[in-house]
């Protein structure tokens, strides 16, 4: 990834956190939206979810996903990397839970389900702006 140095400051310190982002998916031509938590580190977005949900289901058929939240746009790829248990997510995931302390022990997250997931938006390109500044965000390079 290789975008503007002062753009990857601003979306760490937006994004770097919990933060409420619109996740927009496709089923059968049409899209689905939902508000959903999430956190960005290094061009993707990470959220805690149901491996059973819509959003799971429908990014497993497409994996097209565009998300918007706080002056920025992006689109890129949605995609299960499993259960906040497995060793493989174990630094994300003392990121993410830091990130979600305010609710993510109040029963609405049950690591102890095995649907309980972790969907990773890694995002191809966005739009960002900030102070009357437009940054192009290419992620792919």
């Amino acid at each position: 990834m290789s975008i503007d140095p002062k753009a990857a400051e601003i979306m760490a310190e937006r994004f770097g956190k919990d933060s409420l982002i619109s996740l927009a998916t496709v089923e059968d031509g049409q899209p689905w939206v939902r508000t959903v938590n999430s956190y960005y580190e290094d061009g993707s977005f990470y959220v805690i979810t149901y491996a059973l949900s819509n959003k799971i289901r429908q990014l497993a058929a497409n994996p097209a996903a565009a998300i918007a939240g706080d002056w920025f746009t992006g689109r890129g790829t949605g995609e299960n990397i499993g259960h906040p248990g497995d060793p493989a997510n174990a630094s994300l995931m003392e990121k993410l839970r830091a990130a979600f302390a305010e609710w993510y022990g109040n029963g609405h997250t049950d690591e102890n389900d095995p649907n309980t997931c972790i969907l990773r938006i890694r995002l191809q390109s966005g739009v960002l702006f900030s102070h009357g500044t437009r940054y192009d965000l290419d992620f792919t390079k």
